[in-house]
This record gives C-alpha cells, structure tokens and sequence, in this order.
C-alpha cells in the first residue's frame, strides 16, 4: 500500500483520466471524498495527485496540514496538484494552500499524458528514496536500542563485577586483618615461650643457688655461738626468702613451676580468702565476690591460685589509688571449637575486674612480659601479671586481659573443668614435728648439683640420718642395686636420666620404695604417671621442712619395721 498513488479529483472525469495515465506504471487508488483520502494517507501511499478545486475545501486542506504535520522527520509526502491554468496571478487563498501541502509538483492543465505520468514516477522515486531512509533510520534505531540494551547490560555486568571485586576485597581484607591478628597472637606466644624458656632457666638454676644460700644459713644459725650472728642470718634468710618467691613467679611464667595439683572447688577457694582479699586489696577498695551458683570442679594447685589472684587483687590497688572496686566473679563459658591456644570443651573461668584507670592499648600486649610494669621504680617486680598468665597456662586453660583507658581492667582465667573420673583429693595433713630418729635409716640422695647435694646431706646427718649420695641417676640406680636404702630423696632435673626415670627404675629393682622428690621444677605430668606418687619438696627448704618429709615419709617404713616385729614374735 506504500507503493500506490492516491487520486483526489472529485469533479468530472477527472478521477478516471488520472488513473489511466498513471495505472501504466504505478499502482492507483481513487479517492472519491476528502474522508477516503485521509483514510488512504493514514494506511499509507507514495504519492497523491489532487486536483486545485478540491483544495477549496477548507476542512481538507486543514485536514491535510495537519496530516502533514504530524508526519515522522524522514517523511515528506509529496503531492502533485493539477492547477486550472490562469491568466494572472492566483489569488492568495489558493497560493497560501498549494504552500501548505509541502512537497508540491503543480501541473497546469491541460497537460500531456507524459508530462503526467513522469512526474507521477518522480514522486514515486522521491518516496522510495524516504522509505530507504527510513529504512536506515530504523536500522539505527534498532542498533541504538541493541547498543543501549548492550549497554544497560554491561553496566548491570560491570556493577555486578564490581560488587564482587568489592565482596573479594571485603573478604581479602578480613583475611588479610584475620591473618594479622593470628601472626600478632603467633608472635606473642612464640615470645612468651622464648621468654619462659630464658626465665626458666635462669629461675631454675637460680633457685638451687638460694636453696644452697638458705640451707647453709640455717646451719649457720645452728652452729653459731654468738647471738649476734643470729640476726643477721635471719635477714639473709628473708632476703633468701623474697629471691625464692620471685623464682617461683618466673617458673611460673615459664610453666616450670613444681605444681601439686588436685580438684579444686574454685568458689569455696575464693570465699575462704575473702578476708585476705581484703586486707590485699586495701581500705579504699570494696571487695565483691560475685560467684556463680554452682561452678564444676577444676584440677589445680590451690596455692597457685591462690597467689594468682592476690597478684590481681594487688594490681586492682595500684590501678585506684583513689579508691574504687574490685569483683572478683566465676562462671562457666563452654566452647565448641578451639579458640587460638584454648581447645574445645567446658571451662570455669575466674574474672578480676576493677574500676581502676585502665591500660593504654599499646602497653596491652606487654603486661604479661616478666618484669614488664607501669609502676614506679621500686613499687613492684612486674611478675604478677606473669605468674597469672604461666599458671593458667600450666593448669591447661589461659588467660586473658581487656582494658579501657579510664574505664578499669578485666583479667580472666580459663580452667578445663575436671573430668568425671577424676577423685576429689583431701587437704593434705599438716606434718608432724621432725623427730630425731630412734632407729639409723638410711637415705639415699640423688641430686647433680654438688653445692645442693652436700647441704642436704649435712642436714640429714645433723638431723640424725644415715645419709649416702650420688651424683647422678645413673649412679643412683647403681647403688640403689648395690643396697637398697630406706628413702630416696632425688633432684627432678638431671642431665642424664630424669628423677621420675630414676623412681619408676628404683621400683622396678628393688619394689616399693619411699620417695621424697626435692625440686623447683618438675613435669607434673611424668610425675602423675609413676605408680604411688612422690613427696614432692619445693626448693627453696629449710632443715625443718626438709625433716618434716622425711620423718612423714619414713613412717610406712616404720609401720613396715613393726609389723614384721609383731609377726615374729
């Protein structure tokens, strides 16, 4: 319908004439009224041929205008208007609607057919020519829809991109601070563990030094005359006394210290110590027991507890030298998966928490450092915090700090809940008073340091015992074969063999045998392991301790004696 040539001529033959001349080459339609014509514009043609008197018609030619104006931009439809020839000039009416229509080839008749019928095929072209550029206009329009939905499309895929490059980056960097915090945690360990080992050490060796130092002043004490001399053996004891406490924190810190652990009621432990909490703490300071209702037992050393939270109790008093409060709180915390150093399982945990001036964020990782402290010099050995880290530590749980600059400070320890199997343990009895012995037994002493062996062995023999020594385990062993003796008090650390390697060997040779274990240090584990546990003597001892375990020790040997006295007779 695009292709064909519409004819408006509505006088005469007009309509008839038209349409032969062009039917030759073109398709025709006639339109007999202004209404058919628009009608046929509207579904569509290539060319119109009107006649000059049906222009006249107002409301066509309006018609037509607006037609016309309405057209897409490619589309200048053309007309070819068939004028009555004139003698002069048209009027303006007539001029003013032939300009309306646009695109116009007027024609005055009377025409020749060929006149006619190539200006009806340069109308058609002309057209065609509009449809080739509405062709390429749509062609455009489709390749601008396809290049925005192309667009529309890469934009959706480059936000799309762009939300996971920032999800990456998001994770990368939680990663990245995730992987920072582990090698700080790994870093921190693996100083404290470099620390423990150097302060072990030292602590250790240290501490048979003041063994020997204190022993040897109490002989002196014995064996002076002058009550002069008495005194000032008593301030080198006490002198003694604080080198031993402070060797004790540092094996602490360095998880050497001999422990004696046993099941433990954490809230009875605390409730028990409430008054010297208290008189640690300071009048200016309220002490608040918040204590779980029930709390399940843990296996540890009682003692060590007890010291640790007096180091809190202490460090709460320097942190409000105005006065404030400490709160001492237990509860139980169960964990799923491990987290850092603490395995999976049930643990108690034992909180100290002050309103004191807090800690600065930079000094957070250093207060577990042996030695490490804020207060004025002289006011504190900075071990406090060391001993509490070392002992949860040894105690299988660890511990913890939370600060805030004016706000106060939170310690936690974390200790593994005792397992079901574990029997609850009776408080040891109090010892009975060293006794000079009645009958000569014979004790053997195993110990590698030679300053410490010949003290205790002069002490034993001042005491009253038949005393013989050996320089290592493996000459211990040899003259345990050799006769066995009626105690064997032994060093746990020696370099060839250890003093548990030396118990388990002895009974094995020569069956049950009565042990004293002196030691600053032992792995309490290999100890647990041997059958029928030792006495075990912390270093540093006086002669009075040191003949109380002998004399405790002793007393099966004498039951023993006894009963072979009765069978006998």
């Amino acid at each position: 319908m695009e292709q064909r040539v519409l004819i408006h001529a509505p006088r005469g033959r007009d309509a008839g004439v038209v349409q032969q001349v062009i039917e030759v080459r073109q398709s025709v339609c006639i339109c007999e009224s202004a209404g058919d014509l628009l009608q046929a514009l509207d579904e569509g043609a290539a060319a119109a041929i009107l006649t000059e008197e049906s222009l006249a018609n107002a409301a066509l030619a309006q018609s037509l205008a607006a037609w016309l104006t309405a057209q897409p931009a490619w589309s200048d439809f053309p007309f070819i208007v068939l004028a009555t020839k004139q003698s002069g000039r048209r009027p303006a009416h007539a001029v003013s609607n032939l300009h309306s229509l646009g695109n116009v080839i007027l024609l005055e008749r009377p025409l020749n057919a060929e006149t006619l019928l190539s200006a009806a095929d340069a109308a058609v072209r002309a057209r065609r020519r509009q449809y080739v550029t509405r062709q390429y206009l749509e062609q455009i329009g489709r390749s601008q829809t396809e290049v925005g939905r192309l667009n529309s499309q890469l934009e959706e895929r480059i936000l799309e991109r762009t939300r996971e490059l920032a999800s990456a980056n998001d994770r990368l960097m939680k990663e990245i601070a995730e992987r920072e915090r582990a090698q700080a945690a790994l870093t921190q360990v693996q100083k404290l563990e470099a620390i423990g080992r150097l302060t072990g050490g030292i602590a250790h060796d240290f501490n048979n030094l003041l063994h020997v130092v204190n022993m040897n002043l109490e002989l002196v004490s014995i064996y002076a005359q002058e009550e002069k001399v008495k005194p000032v053996v008593e301030r080198a004891k006490s002198a003694a006394k604080r080198g031993a406490k402070l060797t004790n924190q540092l094996l602490s810190f360095a998880r050497n210290q001999s422990l004696l652990p046993r099941v433990t009621d954490v809230n009875r432990l605390l409730t028990g110590m409430k008054d010297l909490l208290e008189i640690s703490a300071g009048s200016a300071v309220e002490v608040v027991l918040d204590l779980a209702e029930v709390v399940a037992p843990v296996v540890l050393d009682p003692s060590q507890l007890e010291m640790a939270v007096l180091n809190l109790a202490v460090n709460s008093r320097d942190a409000m030298p105005q006065g404030g409060t400490l709160t001492i709180s237990t509860g139980e915390r169960y964990l799923e998966e491990a987290e850092g150093e603490l395995k999976a399982g049930d643990y108690v945990i034992v909180r100290a928490t002050d309103t004191g001036d807090g800690i600065a964020p930079a000094l957070l990782a250093k207060v577990f450092d042996p030695f490490f402290t804020t207060k004025p010099l002289g006011s504190g050995t900075g071990l406090g915090l060391s001993q509490v880290y070392g002992f949860a530590r040894q105690s299988g749980g660890l511990a913890f700090i939370r600060s805030e600059v004016g706000l106060g400070t939170t310690v936690e320890m974390h200790f593994p809940v005792a397992p079901d199997d574990v029997p609850e343990q009776p408080e040891p009895p109090a010892s009975a008073a060293p006794l000079r012995p009645v009958i000569p037994y014979r004790i053997l002493v195993v110990e590698d340091d030679a300053d410490v062996r010949r003290v205790i062995v002069e002490c034993l023999g001042l005491i009253g015992y038949s005393v013989e020594e050996a320089a290592n385990g493996v000459q211990g062993l040899e003259a345990i074969r050799a006769a066995k003796p009626d105690l064997l008090v032994v060093d746990y650390a020696m370099p060839d063999i250890t003093g548990a390697e030396v118990i388990s060997r002895a009974r094995e040779m020569v069956g049950d045998l009565p042990v004293i274990m002196a030691t600053g240090y032992a792995d309490m584990a290999a100890v647990e392991r041997l059958a029928g546990k030792p006495t075990i003597l912390r270093k540093p001892f006086d002669i009075n301790t040191l003949g109380e375990a002998v004399a405790k020790a002793l007393e099966a040997v004498e039951r023993e004696r006894k009963t072979l006295v009765l069978d006998g007779a």
